[in-house]
């Protein structure tokens, strides 16, 4: 790479490594520290085409991405909806079972503790069986 810089820089003087396109030239006029600068005729309206069909395709893609976003927005809404319906029913259904267990007096803790007790005390008599 740096012999074909080295080319180039002796083809077209100091400037080679700075050429911007095809069109752009450079030489050296000899024994003065000046540059020729040569500029080739360039066909504008084939770039200002190809423009024109990037411009369409970037609106066409900006028209899908808006289409999209609307329709992405639309659905989180819906979810965000549906989010909050299931809260409130879990919130009246706990309102609700708070109720119940208010009005029904249970004694649902003693319960628990009970058969935990009943569970420990088998374990306990079986680890002392299995030994035996």
């Amino acid at each position: 790479m740096a012999s074909n810089l080295h080319k180039a820089a002796s083809l077209y003087g100091v400037a080679a490594p700075f050429r911007s396109r095809d069109g752009l030239s450079t030489r050296a006029i000899s024994g003065t520290d000046e540059i020729q600068l040569r500029i080739d005729p360039f066909d504008f309206e084939d770039e200002i085409t190809g423009l024109h069909t990037q411009v369409r395709r970037l609106k066409h893609v900006a028209n899908e991405i808006s289409t999209e976003v609307k329709y992405q927005k639309d659905f989180l809404e819906q979810v965000q909806m549906g989010i909050m319906k299931a809260q409130a029913g879990v919130k009246n259904n706990m309102r609700r079972l708070n109720k119940t267990i208010i009005q029904s007096g249970s004694n649902h803790i003693l319960h628990i503790v009970m058969f935990a007790l009943v569970m420990f005390l088998i374990v306990y008599l079986w680890s002392k069986i299995s030994r035996k």
